[in-house]
């Protein structure tokens, strides 16, 4: 099989390009795959396909850019030149540009692949149903949320003309199918990275790490991890430090560097900036718990399946997706309510002060994350792509 996909892809900064990175990453080792055909972003440096086992031949093709109101024509393009047997979709609603016309423009790619007839799956790691535009950094304007949902709506139906679209939360499928009446959608797992041989469970000497991971400054804030561990410091002799890692939202430039300027006086406090893939490991194996600093969420996190991963204690906010996926997929932390710098801080300090409960979540962290590694997941994209080529020829 000759399977294409279209995603943002290392060294991007877009959206989603981890996630596409350890797909390639998985799909090349399967047998049935002959080439990968990766239609991606633009970017100055070369893509990253320096991977240790030998696997299936990867054809990249640029032909994309971030808000370019050309993409859904340059990547048709591509796929009729490339002519692949299969297409799959790493998307969320922001992946092709923070522009809304450009953006929307895109997302009718998927649409047109199905047109000519090509076997087309989308990844949809979130749905417009789910998503607080506020919080997400849409807009705050009432009048423009309900447009913004209107026009959300219409990709959506555009999006579900695919032959099948795959959401990472069962939720997402019950919700799809009530709303839209059809029945192509699938719930296929987010998947864990990496799954390292199991962690020892013991930190480095020194300051106990707290750390958080992401892209910051809309529903995910770092100011109440900060003001949480200072809160913490006064009441205790703990010695943590705070490390930020990742960068800004793109919906928010210049968000970490502000934050940097407003807590310049804290002490141990860490901007880490962009995490290249090398950095990842270390950078979870030094930290003593990972906090998940969100007001609000927007589908699977691909940061809790890392922290399981390598068997590390979380402290989550307890609201919606993540809540759920908790539950669905055996996942164990401690859990504040989203404004609550108090409850964060006494969260914080139940794991920082046992350290034999904190190898208890490590440990259960570890377990979750490991019943759903990535060549699992890859699996059953192939078997639908398998599926959806039988009903074509028996369509036929």
């Amino acid at each position: 099989m000759k399977l294409a996909i279209v995603t943002a892809y290392p060294p991007s900064k877009i959206t989603l390009t981890e996630y596409a990175y350890y797909l390639v990453k998985s799909f090349r080792l399967h047998s049935d795959v002959e080439e990968l055909i990766l239609l991606t972003d633009f970017t100055p440096e070369e893509k990253d396909l320096t991977f240790e086992e030998k696997g299936c031949k990867i054809t990249v093709k640029e032909c994309w850019k971030f808000n370019s109101y050309s993409n859904l024509f340059s990547v048709m393009n591509a796929v009729s030149e490339t002519k692949p047997d299969g297409v799959l979709f790493n998307l969320q609603f922001m992946k092709f540009g923070d522009k809304k016309v450009a953006a929307a423009m895109s997302l009718l790619l998927p649409y047109r692949c199905k047109l000519k007839k090509i076997p087309t799956i989308v990844l949809l790691h979130n749905i417009m149903e789910k998503v607080d535009l506020e919080s997400a950094g849409f807009t705050k304007n009432k009048m423009l949320q309900k447009i913004y949902g209107f026009i959300g709506t219409t990709l959506t139906k555009f999006i579900l003309q695919a032959d099948k679209v795959a959401v990472t939360m069962e939720k997402y499928v019950e919700a799809l199918e009530s709303k839209y009446k059809t029945n192509n959608i699938i719930h296929v797992p987010h998947g864990t990275f990496e799954i390292p041989e199991e962690p020892s469970y013991k930190l480095p000497k020194g300051p106990l790490k707290i750390m958080t991971f992401g892209k910051f400054g809309t529903y995910k804030k770092v100011e109440i991890v900060i003001e949480a561990v200072e809160e913490l410091r006064k009441r205790s002799d703990l010695d943590m430090e705070i490390v930020i890692a990742g960068t800004d939202n793109p919906n928010v430039p210049g968000y970490l560097e502000s934050m940097q300027k407003k807590y310049k006086d804290v002490k141990q406090l860490v901007f880490t900036g962009y995490v290249e893939e090398i950095e990842v490991a270390p950078l979870f194996n030094e930290s003593a718990m990972v906090i998940f600093p969100y007001t609000s969420t927007t589908g699977s996190s691909g940061v809790l399946h890392q922290a399981g991963s390598y068997g590390k204690a979380v402290v989550m906010t307890n609201l919606g997706d993540l809540a759920s996926l908790v539950v669905q997929e055996g996942y164990k932390g401690e859990f504040f309510l989203p404004e609550s710098t108090t409850e964060l801080a006494n969260a914080i300090e139940k794991i920082a002060t046992d350290e034999n409960y904190r190898t208890e979540l490590g440990k259960a962290n570890y377990k979750a994350a490991t019943a759903l590694p990535m060549e699992v997941i890859t699996r059953k994209y192939l078997t639908e792509f398998e599926n959806i080529s039988k009903s074509k020829l028996v369509l036929v």
